[in-house]
């Protein structure tokens, strides 16, 4: 098999599940799949995209029989068009783009169809040597205008670009198509299978009339639904356009399912290939839920990822009955499900931080967080009740939790996350559990319908709180050691990714995905248009 990307752009998920399909469909038959750059258009490539593909399938985990060029057939390419033209099969047009599409709808030669051989085969010579206008003259396929198959119309093998090329140099002023090389090169290359997405399944008919009239090995071609996600979009061209217009930070937007930007969020190559092996290969179109990717972002990290504390709405607790210099040394888990990992240490000291949402001025019999008169248990620590409170006199927002700290014979139900103060580090045994101030992303879609395509104006269904940056944020001490790309489950927060805009003063996290599947994705989907 091969793997076949052109190097005009950021691989995304699509290409994850066609690499899942080439490559491994090659290892499950004891088969061999290569990498292979369809690099015909100099004008759309770029070295940036080469290098980064080439990146990108070993991090997914596939290793490459061999990687090649549809540029190192150039030559025997040039040859083949020659037999081609020689044998009657092809001629040199002088037709306008327009003036093709015209004549296709209308099912009508080209005047230039019957014109003798050995005027096309000058013509062409004209043209390599770069004695030709671009777009005065291109060389088409002939094939069969009254076909019921569009793709038999005609085709355009070879046309004129004065433009360098990112391998080949500036060798060459012609460059063959898509539905020239694609083909030939398979049969080149000795590729038994010739894997690709449906919406090529027509072009199968030329894809064989060309290897039959060329007298060269035919692969077998099988075609299987592309992958569609609901609420984000594809398309290379709209990816370009959120990229270039400054819809969002780059190509590795972790709002993008490109798979630079996949990767930056913090999702893994195990999940992802997971999530391809899952939604299987079929001829059936559907829009594939987001959250099922998601599912196996969780699933993967929940085995995977460490467990750090961590406090993303910070509220100051004060335990009133620990002397202010003193510092209680906790052991904290590593993974829950892997002892081997051991623990980690943690200082709690007379104040903590915890989360907003873990105190309510009033309690019910659901609610196990902290409330007045109420005890919870402080992760790793101890239980603490809580005496009393302070509210801010304008906002009403509260701003100080008051505790004591208890001794009980059984623990209580209710178990919540902390953070030490920043006051700790000055302590003596405390100078090493000092917190880190952080800023969490927070990743919603991108966009509001689940099928964007139906979306006229597609821009417009951006969705404006598929961003939320929250600064101030606090982390546990152990995070300082962290480095970009790690990942760690944040207890009861969800997971999260070291971003590479982390720096000594700043760490700086991606949420990946929460720790539990959200209502929305369980059944209250987003709007259909």
């Amino acid at each position: 098999t091969r793997f076949p990307p052109e190097p005009n752009g950021y691989l995304h998920i699509g290409h994850a599940k066609a690499m899942f399909i080439d490559f491994g469909m090659a290892e499950r038959y004891d088969g061999h799949c290569c990498l292979r750059y369809d690099d015909t258009n100099p004008t759309a490539e770029k070295d940036e995209y080469i290098e980064h593909i080439q990146e990108i399938v070993q991090w997914m985990g596939w290793k490459p029989f061999k990687i090649t060029y549809s540029s190192d057939y150039f030559q025997e390419l040039y040859e083949l068009a020659v037999e081609l033209i020689v044998n009657g099969h092809a001629y040199v047009c002088h037709q306008t783009g327009d003036e093709i599409s015209e004549y296709r709808q209308l099912k009508k030669d080209s005047p230039w169809r019957n014109r003798p051989i050995a005027e096309s085969l000058k013509l062409f010579e004209d043209m390599r040597l770069g004695l030709v206008d671009e777009g005065a003259a291109t060389l088409r396929m002939k094939g069969d205008m009254q076909n019921e198959n569009f793709n038999m119309y005609d085709l355009i093998a070879y046309r004129i670009k004065f433009a360098e090329h990112p391998k080949a140099g500036d060798k060459w002023c012609i460059y063959p198509s898509y539905d020239f090389t694609h083909c030939i090169v398979d049969s080149l290359e000795d590729i038994s299978h010739s894997l690709c997405t449906l919406e090529f399944e027509p072009r199968r008919a030329s894809y064989y009339w060309l290897l039959e009239v060329l007298d060269l090995y035919k692969p077998v071609v099988w075609e299987y639904s592309r992958l569609n996600i609901t609420n984000t979009v594809l398309s290379k061209r709209k990816l370009n356009k959120l990229v270039t217009d400054g819809y969002v930070s780059g190509w590795d937007d972790p709002r993008l399912l490109t798979l630079s930007g996949l990767r930056r969020r913090g999702a893994t190559p195990e999940a992802i290939n997971n999530f391809c092996r899952d939604i299987g290969i079929s001829r059936n179109i559907s829009d594939i839920p987001y959250h099922k990717l998601e599912h196996h972002m969780r699933t993967h990290l929940e085995e995977a990822a460490e467990r750090r504390l961590g406090v993303v709405c910070p509220l100051k607790v004060t335990i009133e009955n620990m002397a202010a210099d003193e510092v209680v040394t906790c052991k904290a888990k590593r993974h829950p499900g892997k002892p081997e990992l051991g623990t980690y240490d943690l200082g709690i000291g007379n104040v903590v931080y915890i989360e907003e949402s873990d105190f309510r001025e009033e309690d019910h019999k659901t609610y196990y967080g902290l409330a007045p008169g109420k005890m919870v248990m402080l992760r790793y620590a101890f239980a603490v009740k809580c005496v009393g409170f302070e509210k801010d006199d304008i906002s009403g927002k509260v701003t100080l939790v008051r505790c004591e700290r208890v001794e009980v014979a059984k623990p209580p139900k209710g178990v919540i996350h902390w953070v030490a103060s920043e006051a700790i580090a000055k302590k003596a045994g405390g100078e090493r559990f000092g917190p880190i101030r952080a800023e969490i992303r927070m990743y919603e879609s991108l966009f509001t319908t689940e099928n964007v395509a139906e979306v006229e104006d597609w821009l417009a269904d951006l969705n404006p709180g598929s961003l939320q940056v929250v600064q101030g944020c606090m982390l546990s001490a152990p995070f300082r050691s962290a480095n970009v790309g790690d990942k760690f489950q944040v207890e009861r927060v969800g997971y999260f990714c070291v971003d590479p805009d982390t720096s000594e003063d700043k760490v700086v996290l991606n949420r990946i995905c929460s720790l539990k599947e959200s209502t929305q994705a369980k059944g209250v989907k987003g709007k259909k248009k």
